[in-house]
């Protein structure tokens, strides 16, 4: 079997993916790029390999050379995950609640002055990303269209991508740290009330501080998954929600259920957890897997596992079912993951609000959809009302 595996419609799952979570949910396949590797398809599985330590973002006896992101395992990536949860807490992101919600709200208010119709993703989801992105980090405001253009990666998939792709990501990330590395500087000289601002003076008494090379990575991975991430994330669920009209269960008592339910579906659509290393021979799901074999998890497969969510195809808002797995799992969960539901919220209850009869311009079949590193969404979203 060779991935990437057909979908019947934009929004729908390979229907491959049933099938081998109920007969084989650790198969062999091969990647777009020839390698063979592990596919994991039950919520179990999928589990266990983003929880379990056995289980690494890097092959077996790896060294990380000029890796200083979190991106890496072991004490390196606890050490600095340790640092950076200090000043990316839950308490942080709930101080942000009142500005990403009137962000949103300005930005749809805009959409009805000059519309319709509308993009929502050049008219909302993008520009809410890199807004609370720049807040987020001390960036200048007219700096903000630079740094989003430098967050993309030109369509390159560097997971699974060819020659070309991998030097196109490379040179994007490049420009994005040499920023980075400017605004470490800035803010070093002159801090804010931002989170950049507090990784710089952060400091423990067993993991020190971040050094300049660890902050510049620091804030050039903020930008690049938090401004990606939220703006395919915020145009896939407004897509779903319009494509079901339930744009409007967004504003009432249930609107956090709806957003979970609506991230719970298209998770691994929008993005699924990075490729993992098995770090020594070990059993997984009844199948023995060698060290240094590569192991892909797929979440839009997990998240519809009967055993764990009773009519999984069907949308249910606030239904009784296992967690989700959308921000991770384990040791590598999201440090993100308050701050993306927050935005997602925010952009969906302020379309419900300001335009209740919003709806799609065509079909979810008319939509391009684009690959910006490991992520995918909406090229652009055309709606009336």
């Amino acid at each position: 079997m060779i991935l990437p595996f057909d979908r019947p419609g934009p929004l729908t799952p390979p229907p491959e993916y049933a099938r081998l979570r109920d007969t084989t949910p650790v198969a062999r396949v091969r990647t777009p790029d020839g390698r063979e590797a592990w596919l994991v398809t039950s919520y179990d599985a999928v589990a266990t390999v983003l929880s379990d330590r056995r289980f690494g973002l890097a092959p077996p006896g790896s060294t990380y050379p000029g890796n200083e992101t979190l991106f890496q395992d072991g004490e390196a990536h606890a050490r600095l995950r340790r640092l950076v949860s200090k000043a990316f807490g839950p308490r942080a992101v709930e101080g942000m609640r009142a500005r990403v919600e009137r962000v949103a709200d300005e930005h749809v208010a805009a959409l009805a002055r000059s519309g319709p119709p509308a993009d929502l993703v050049g008219g909302l989801a993008a520009p809410l990303s890199i807004t609370v992105i720049g807040e987020l980090l001390g960036v200048d405001a007219g700096d903000r269209a630079h740094v989003q253009e430098l967050a993309g990666t030109g369509g390159a998939d560097f997971v699974f991508g060819d020659e070309e792709e991998m030097s196109r990501a490379a040179k994007a990330w490049e420009g994005l740290t040499a920023y980075a590395a400017t605004l470490v500087e800035a803010r070093r000289a002159a801090p804010g009330d931002d989170l950049l601002s507090s990784l710089i003076t952060v400091r423990d008494a067993d993991d020190g501080r971040l050094s300049d090379g660890e902050l510049v990575s620091m804030a050039a991975t903020i930008v690049s998954a938090g401004y990606l991430s939220a703006r395919n994330a915020i145009a896939t669920a407004a897509l779903r929600l319009l494509t079901e009209n339930r744009l409007a269960d967004v504003t009432g008592e249930r609107a956090g259920a709806v957003v979970e339910e609506v991230l719970r579906l298209q998770s691994g659509l929008t993005g699924e957890p990075f490729p993992r290393f098995a770090q020594t021979d070990l059993d997984l799901a009844g199948v023995a897997i060698a060290a240094g074999d590569l192991v892909l998890v797929r979440l839009e497969a997990a998240h519809r596992d009967p055993r764990h969510f009773a009519g999984p195809d069907t949308f249910v808002a606030g239904r009784d079912s296992s967690p989700s797995l959308v921000f991770g799992h384990g040791v590598h969960y999201c440090l993100g993951a308050p701050l993306a539901r927050l935005e997602v919220a925010a952009a969906l209850a302020a379309l419900a609000r300001r335009l209740p009869g919003l709806r799609l311009l065509g079909t979810a079949d008319d939509i391009v959809w684009a690959r910006d590193g490991a992520d995918i969404g909406p090229a652009a979203l055309h709606v009336t009302w």
